[in-house]
């Protein structure tokens, strides 16, 4: 049986559209990354478009124009009990848009979002259904449950569900073994990533140990998250197929909080949990120099509060150094999820910055302005 997506009634929905400034005619003249050159950009609608145009106000001059951030892991209408109601899923968004971000592909949530994709005052978004998981092996209230023989047909209604992503949960510790492990028979697993595939859909999967990040890579699955895991022989298969990682390096740091209360009844998994978390940093810094493509993703939903991009670009900046971090949290993840940067037609979301970012991610902090749909916030 197909796990249900809770679905919130639409007169529930606020209808409190932010009070923004209308999209007006702007100009701006600094340098826009990647490139290294200052040029002119013109606004217009919303849009970049060719310019110079008449009756355009400038906003800023020598400045650095960054495409909008990218939180790559993020659960909009997820809280710890599950499903929230729509006026918290609204601030969740609210709080993405103030620190930056302005594109979010939803890592798995229980409720249906759709209805944030129709408002013009909080980050795009990218949805990825349902959490897929096994009976009791997972967080309550979070995933679409089913057992392996029903995962492919789960995942066929993800992908359908979804705007070109599907989330499973890799691992998770097992109780009647006492550690972190996997939870579906590696064959399966290649059979349900095969159907997201045919049904045009992109697949990642949570993983913090060993076992399931070398099956699911195997498998070729599109993209793992947290990937603590990983070994040299997975880095590598993964930087060979382009496959990405979203680490999401401000949630591993909290691994001794989720290992502490299984200290007493499952201490091989609190070792375990204790081990991945010591090494992280030495693993993820592998994936970075073996060339895997890694983006920025904060986690936000559960533990994690909204609205912490830019402590996620300055824990990736620490170990990729400062250029890496803002491609990985801006321009090449846009990239990757198939978004505009900013080029002649696009959207106008980005950052202006009066220090380039490339040069100290804290410069993203000190925006001179925010641009989301062309409209100045």
């Amino acid at each position: 049986m197909l796990g249900a997506m809770s679905d919130h009634p639409l007169e529930g929905h606020p209808n409190d559209v932010e009070a923004v400034p209308a999209a007006g005619r702007y100009h701006l003249r600094g340098v826009v990354l990647p490139d290294d050159e200052p040029r002119d950009l013109w606004i217009a609608d919303g849009l970049v478009v060719d310019g110079p145009i008449a009756n355009a106000q400038t906003l800023a001059v020598d400045c650095y124009v960054v495409p909008g951030l990218v939180d790559a892991h993020c659960h909009i209408g997820l809280g710890p009990e599950g499903a929230v109601d729509p006026s918290v899923a609204l601030a969740q968004a609210r709080a993405d848009l103030a620190a930056g971000t302005m594109l979010i592909r939803d890592a798995g949530s229980p409720s249906d979002t759709r209805w944030l994709q129709e408002r013009s005052d909080v980050p795009r978004l990218v949805r990825a259904g349902r959490h897929v998981a096994r009976p009791r092996r997972y967080i309550r209230n979070l995933a679409a449950e089913v057992e392996p023989d029903d995962l492919v047909e789960q995942i066929r209604h993800e992908a359908r569900s979804g705007d070109g992503w599907v989330k499973l949960v890799g691992d998770w510790i097992d109780r009647s073994r006492g550690d972190l492990l996997p939870l579906w028979p590696a064959d399966v697993a290649r059979l349900a990533i095969d159907a997201a595939h045919e049904e045009g859909a992109r697949v990642t999967a949570h993983c913090f140990g060993e076992q399931s990040v070398a099956e699911l890579v195997a498998a070729g699955i599109d993209c793992i998250e947290h990937g603590t895991g990983l070994d040299d022989d997975g880095i590598e298969r993964m930087a060979a197929g382009g496959v990405g990682l979203v680490p999401t390096l401000i949630n591993l740091d909290r691994f001794p909080q989720y290992a502490a209360p299984a200290e007493e009844k499952y201490p091989t998994f609190a070792a375990h949990m204790m081990a991945l978390y010591e090494r992280r940093h030495e693993t993820i810094g592998k994936a970075i120099e073996a060339g895997v493509p890694v983006f920025s993703g904060t986690d936000a939903g559960t533990v994690v509060p909204h609205g912490q991009i830019l402590h996620e670009v300055e824990a990736l900046a620490r170990l990729g150094g400062s250029e890496f971090a803002v491609a990985a949290s801006s321009w090449r993840a846009r990239a990757w999820l198939g978004a505009q940067n900013v080029s002649t037609g696009a959207s106008a979301d980005f950052i202006v910055c009066a220090r380039d970012p490339r040069q100290d991610v804290t410069a993203l902090a000190e925006p001179t302005v925010r641009l989301l749909r062309g409209r100045p916030l």
